[in-house]
């Protein structure tokens, strides 16, 4: 986990919860707990400092209207009862529309789709309690990310995966429309930041992200680039993603994501740049380590 590597840098006293947690550093204390069992949360936060809560469930928008409300519920009634802060590590589904060409903190909360308005409600039971003064507690945003040793991203399983087995990159949306990515060893070392910042809490932060206006294709003729391959795309319109969910359940959940890929997607990290003078892996570099993690696979 590059958040356990990076948190090493400000406390010896690292615990890793999860269902099958496995040590980053010698000291890491493992704490295995089921997710899904809201009772385990108190005795997993039990004795922290700041509680950072990276976890993803199935990406199904039935699993995320039963489990991450409730979820978020206990972990902040844990940290409000052992007085511990918190940093939740979020997306931008709960932003409008209207947003995405160029999405600032200060972003409307007006998601247009099912799995943005989950996202919507997790940030609005935070700042509730937030502006109860029941915890402090911040929120660390990220766009689509990207990185080496990382299997839930859509530019490495569509792109750089098939193209490294020889198959055409697949793309959905429009290819000439602007996708900014987050490179996931900057959002692990930013967020790391934050957690130790006291004037950083109560307040979103995106975290670095690429100033670098690339489109859907010259994302994928990066990664041909270092894979040495013709950069061939297969685009994947709306109808065959419906088509294709059929038969893999997860793309089911992709059609009314699909508005982020139609539109230039633009993620601002100013804020944070500006506060803490650190800038995100420029994309050439990022797409080395990634394509690299995929050769030693």
């Amino acid at each position: 986990m590059p958040l356990a590597r990076e948190l090493r840098q400000y406390t010896g006293q690292i615990r890793l919860v999860s269902r099958n947690p496995e040590k980053v550093n010698p000291t890491d204390e493992l704490f295995p707990a089921d997710f899904t069992d809201f009772t385990q949360i108190q005795k997993a936060i039990a004795g922290s400092e700041v509680v950072y809560v990276v976890v993803g469930f199935e990406y199904n928008i039935k699993v995320w209207r039963q489990l991450w409300p409730p979820f978020m519920k206990a972990v902040l009634d844990a940290c409000i009862t052992h007085h511990a802060k918190l940093v939740f590590f979020d997306n931008v589904y709960m932003y409008a529309e209207s947003a995405i060409p160029h999405m600032t903190e200060e972003a409307p909360l007006q998601p247009p789709s099912k799995k943005g308005a989950v996202r919507k409600q997790l940030h609005e039971m935070i700042f509730d309690e937030v502006e109860k003064n029941s915890l402090p507690a911040l929120i660390a945003r990220s766009a689509d990310f990207y990185g080496p040793d990382n299997r839930n991203s859509t530019l490495s399983i569509m792109a750089a995966e098939n193209l490294a087995k020889g198959k055409k990159a697949q793309a959905m949306g429009k290819l000439d429309k602007v996708h900014t990515y987050t490179y996931t060893p900057d959002a692990a070392r930013a967020t790391a930041i934050l957690g130790n910042t006291a004037d950083a809490y109560n307040q979103v932060w995106h975290v670095p992200t690429t100033g670098e206006k690339l489109t859907s294709r010259q994302w994928i003729q990066l990664i041909a680039d270092e894979l040495n391959v013709e950069p061939e795309i297969q685009r994947i319109p709306l109808w065959m993603l419906r088509a294709m969910g059929l038969f893999v359940p997860v793309l089911r959940e992709f059609p009314e994501m699909l508005y982020q890929y139609e539109n230039d997607y633009i993620f601002d990290s100013s804020k944070f740049e500006n506060r803490f003078g650190m800038k995100a892996v420029a994309p050439v570099d990022g797409i080395k380590a990634m394509v690299r993690s995929l050769k030693v696979s």
